[in-house]
C-alpha cells in the first residue's frame, strides 16, 4: 500500500517506520508545527520524507489536492485541525486515525486525562476510519484497552499508547484492504465530547476529597504542567502523591499539614475528605521531597 503520513508526534514517526518494514511505501508526509509536549519537530518529518522520497507538506489545513500523487490510504495521528471529507475521499481507502480514547465515548481532546479524572478502570485506544468535518467519528477498525487504578499517571497511559499505536496501524492497514472486512459502527448517542485542558486546570482545591485530588495530580503530571497549590505564597507543583488510610478522626481546615516525615521525605495533607501523602513537589523550578521544604505542621497549602 502507498501511505500518506499525516500529523505529528514521535509515535507517528515510529508508525511510519513500522509500515515501511511491513512492505508499504510512504508517498506523502504531511505535518504541522508541534505542540510544546512533542519531542519531535517538523525537521524530523522532513527527514522522513527525504529518506523515502515522499512529498513533504507542512500545513495546519489538509486539502484534497495535497494528496494528489498516488497514496492509497492515510495514517493520521495528532493532526492539528479537523480534516474535511474531500481530503479523505482523495484516498481510495480513506484516512485511518489513532485516537487515545474509548470510542464512541471520549471523543476529542485530553481523553486520557479526562478518563483518569472520572475514575475509569480502563482506558481505550482506537484506530478508526475518519469522517470529514467531525471529531473522532467513523467506524472503529481496532480497539485496545489498558486496565488502570487510581494510581495510574497520564504519562504511563500515554507511554502505553505510544507502544501500541505503530503495531495497530500496521494491522489496520492490512484489515482495510480486505474486501469482506466489517468494522464497528459508532453510536453517536453514546459519544462524550472531551474539550482541551489548560495548565490552570491543575489547581488543587483542598476542600475536594482526597481521591479526586489524587486523580487530578495524576492526570496533570508529566508530560503536562502538573497539578499545583501554594505554600507560603510560592507556587508548589505536586508531581507525586498517594492516598493515606490512617483512620484518624480530625477537625481541620482543608490544606492543613498533618504530618511531616523528615526521614522518608513525605508530608500528609488534609483534604475535604481524607488525607493525601505528597511524595514529590517542585518549588522555584527545583524538585524535592516535600518534607525538606515544608517547615511546620502549623502550615497549610493552598
Amino acid at each position: 500500500m502507498r501511505i500518506a503520513i499525516i500529523g505529528r508526534t514521535a509515535t507517528l514517526l515510529e508508525s511510519a517506520q513500522r509500515l515501511v518494514e511491513a512492505g508499504h511505501r510512504i508517498t506523502h508526509v504531511i505535518t504541522a508545527k508541534p505542540s510544546a509536549e512533542h519531542t519531535v519537530t517538523e525537521a524530523d518529518f522532513r527527514t522522513l520524507a527525504e529518506v523515502h522520497g515522499a512529498r513533504l507538506l507542512s500545513t495546519a489545513t489538509l486539502e484534497a489536492d495535497m494528496l494528489i500523487g498516488g497514496a492509497d490510504v492515510g495514517v493520521s495521528l495528532n493532526f492539528p485541525t479537523v480534516i474535511e471529507q474531500a481530503a479523505i475521499d482523495a484516498l481510495p481507502f480513506g484516512i485511518l486515525n489513532a485516537h487515545g480514547g474509548d470510542l464512541p465515548r471520549y471523543r476529542g481532546n485530553a481523553c486520557q486525562a479526562w478518563a483518569l479524572l472520572r475514575g475509569e478502570t480502563r482506558i481505550g485506544l482506537c484506530i478508526h476510519r475518519m469522517v470529514g468535518g467531525d471529531v473522532d467519528a467513523g467506524d472503529i477498525v481496532l480497539r485496545r484497552h489498558l486496565d488502570v487504578t487510581i494510581d495510574a499517571r497520564v504519562g504511563e497511559v500515554m507511554a502505553w499508547m505510544q507502544r501500541e499505536v505503530p503495531g495497530l496501524f500496521v494491522e489496520a492497514v492490512r484489515l482495510v484492504q480486505q474486501p469482506d472486512a466489517r468494522f464497528e459502527r459508532q453510536d453517536p448517542a453514546k459519544a462524550l465530547r472531551c474539550y482541551p485542558r489548560r495548565p490552570e486546570d491543575g489547581r488543587i482545591d483542598w476542600s475536594a476529597d482526597h481521591e479526586s485530588i489524587l486523580r487530578l495530580i495524576n492526570a496533570s503530571s508529566e508530560p503536562f504542567a502538573g497539578a499545583f497549590t501554594s505554600y507560603r505564597g510560592d507556587r508548589m507543583v505536586v508531581w507525586r502523591a498517594a492516598l493515606v488510610h490512617d483512620g484518624e478522626h480530625h477537625l481541620a481546615v482543608p490544606g492543613q499539614i498533618a504530618r511531616i516525615d523528615r526521614d522518608g521525605g513525605a508530608i500528609d495533607v488534609i483534604s475535604g475528605r481524607g488525607k493525601l501523602r505528597l511524595l514529590e513537589v517542585e518549588i522555584g523550578g527545583v524538585r524535592a521531597a516535600p518534607a525538606g521544604i515544608v517547615k511546620s505542621t502549623r502550615d497549610r497549602l493552598g
